[in-house]
């Protein structure tokens, strides 16, 4: 059973960071690396848009609205990945979700909140 659990979200300042984490258990080690993971946000009444992902070749793809600001990056042997996200302003105010392609299944974390406000 593929589980993703995010966690780092909360309240920061604008031009703030904050880096989230997305633990993932079901995915034996070995393999982990081969699947593409990526970032997701959602604000209210909006869809959900993909900010950050890496490919199943290892590349990185950024939204717009985040390149330049936002990593991307994983911890294979922890299984973990992470979104170093900075100079943070109150557009990126959302739920965050993590998301693996695991198998041809699509797997999401419950989301964090991450809210930016003077």
């Amino acid at each position: 059973q593929v589980q993703l659990v995010e966690s780092g979200g909360g309240l920061v300042q604008p031009g703030g960071s904050l880096r989230l984490s997305c633990a993932v258990s079901g995915i034996p080690r070995i393999v982990f690396n081969r699947y593409s993971m990526g970032w997701y946000r959602q604000a209210p009444g909006k869809q959900r848009e993909l900010i950050a992902a890496f490919t199943s070749v290892g590349s990185t793809n950024y939204a717009d609205s985040v390149k330049g600001r936002f990593t991307i990056s994983r911890d294979n042997a922890e299984r973990t990945v992470f979104l170093q996200m900075n100079s943070l302003n109150p557009e990126d105010t959302s739920v965050y979700y993590c998301n693996v392609l695991f198998r041809n299944d699509n797997y999401w974390g419950q989301g964090t909140q991450v809210t930016v406000s003077s």
